[in-house]
């Protein structure tokens, strides 16, 4: 996890967060409208090149009245991902490493303030349409292998809309 601790997320109207501050944004945001439904979802998109940036997305919607999100851009500088494949396994591996904790600890925080929220999926980049049809069952499979449920295109906007702006 330290992988998240070490940088800073990025939110538009707040700007630069500690993972511990997106937590505490997290909390207020729900605070500001408690009898509203809530969910969290995580996704993440990478830039097609052998060094590429992967952008992980926590997005936590408030149902049919919009939503925040808070980004991490991750980068390998001494790590080459020459592979499309290998691009895609790491996004999804991202997103459950980033998902997993938040489960646990938001989950936590949330708990100890009486607020509910739910947080089943996990958007990952990849679609019936495109050069990643072949790899829908294996990333489908790892994200319901760490507990989630997966939305693949058109569904996954944390990984097709949010994540790919910043990639």
């Amino acid at each position: 996890m330290d992988l998240f601790f070490s940088e800073k997320f990025y939110n538009p109207t707040k700007g630069s967060l500690p993972l511990e501050g997106v937590l505490r944004e997290m909390i207020v945001y729900i605070q500001e409208e408690p009898h509203k439904k809530y969910e969290v979802v995580v996704g993440c998109d990478s830039s097609a090149t052998e060094d590429p940036t992967f952008p992980v997305v926590i997005v936590i919607l408030r149902k049919k009245a919009g939503g925040r999100f808070f980004l991490r851009r991750v980068h390998y500088p001494d790590r080459p991902f020459p592979s499309r494949r290998q691009r895609v396994l790491e996004e999804v591996l991202l997103s459950c490493q980033l998902a997993l904790w938040l489960r646990e600890h938001f989950g936590q925080l949330a708990s100890q303030h009486g607020l509910t929220y739910d947080f089943h999926y996990i958007h990952a980049d990849v679609g019936e349409n495109g050069a990643t049809r072949d790899m829908i069952k294996e990333v489908t499979g790892l994200i319901r292998g760490n507990g989630f449920e997966p939305k693949i295109k058109p569904e996954s906007f944390a990984a097709s809309t949010v994540a790919d702006r910043y990639s």
